[in-house]
C-alpha cells in the first residue's frame, strides 16, 4: 500500500465528512460531526485493506468482524421516550474493530493516523459540548411548590440564557399544589451546571433531576 496515498484519501474522506457533519451538529441534528467522521473513516480504511487483502478468506473474515462489531455497537446506542444518543459511542466501537484489523494487518503507520484522528474527534466534541455548539440536550423534570412559582422557572431559563426549550408534559396536584414539569432543555453544559445550583437554593424548587 502507497502510504501517501491511503493518507491523502482518508484526509479527503475526513475533512467532507466533519465539513458535513458540524453542519448537521449545528442544526441539532442527534447525529454529529464525530458520527459522520468516525464512518467515513472507517468505510476508506476499509476499501483500503480490501485492495491489499488478497480476497478469499481475508475479506471474509473481515466482513465476519465488522458485522459482529455493528451488532455491539447497535447495543450502545440509548434510546428513551424522548431521544435517542449514543451514536458517536456506537461508531467508536465500530471504528476500533477496524484499527484492530489495520494493526493486524501490520499497517501501524495508518492505525496511529486512525487513532489520532478518533481523538481529535472526541475532543472536538467535549469542546463543542461545552460552548453548547449542537444537539446536546438534557431532560429536565422539576417539582414545584405552587401553581403560581411555575414563572420562575422560565425566568432562570432566560437568566441563563437558555433559549432553547420546550414543554414535555405538566401533572398538577391539586390536593397538594404541586406542579411536576418535564422540559426538554439545549444549552453549554456549564449553563446547566448552573441552573441546578440554582434550582438547590430556591426554595419553591421542592425536587429536580436532569437526564
Amino acid at each position: 500500500m502507497d502510504m501517501q496515498i491511503a493518507v491523502l484519501r482518508l484526509l479527503l474522506t475526513f475533512f467532507l465528512a466533519v465539513l458535513f457533519g458540524l453542519e448537521s451538529q449545528r442544526s441539532h441534528k442527534p447525529v454529529g460531526f464525530g458520527t459522520f467522521a468516525f464512518v467515513a473513516i472507517g468505510s476508506c480504511v476499509l476499501s483500503l485493506i480490501s485492495l491489499q487483502a488478497g480476497g478469499g478468506t481475508n475479506l471474509a473474515l473481515i466482513g465476519s468482524i465488522i458485522s459482529g462489531i455493528g451488532f455491539l455497537g447497535a447495543g450502545a446506542l440509548i434510546k428513551t421516550s424522548d431521544k435517542v444518543f449514543g451514536f458517536m459511542t456506537a461508531a467508536s466501537v465500530w471504528l476500533f474493530s477496524i484499527l484492530g484489523i489495520i494493526i493486524g494487518f501490520g499497517y501501524y503507520s495508518l492505525g496511529a493516523i486512525i487513532y489520532l484522528f478518533m481523538w481529535f474527534c472526541v475532543m472536538t466534541d467535549v469542546y463543542l459540548e461545552k460552548i453548547g455548539v449542537g444537539g446536546y440536550q438534557k431532560k429536565i423534570s422539576v417539582r414545584i411548590k405552587g401553581e403560581e412559582n411555575e414563572k420562575e422557572l422560565d425566568l432562570l431559563f432566560r437568566k441563563f440564557k437558555i433559549r432553547k426549550y420546550h414543554l414535555i408534559s405538566k401533572e398538577v396536584d391539586k390536593v397538594e399544589k404541586i406542579l411536576k414539569i418535564n422540559y426538554i432543555i439545549e444549552a453549554p453544559g456549564t449553563d446547566i451546571r448552573r441552573l441546578a445550583i440554582e434550582f438547590q437554593k430556591n426554595p419553591n424548587f421542592l425536587g429536580f433531576s436532569l437526564s
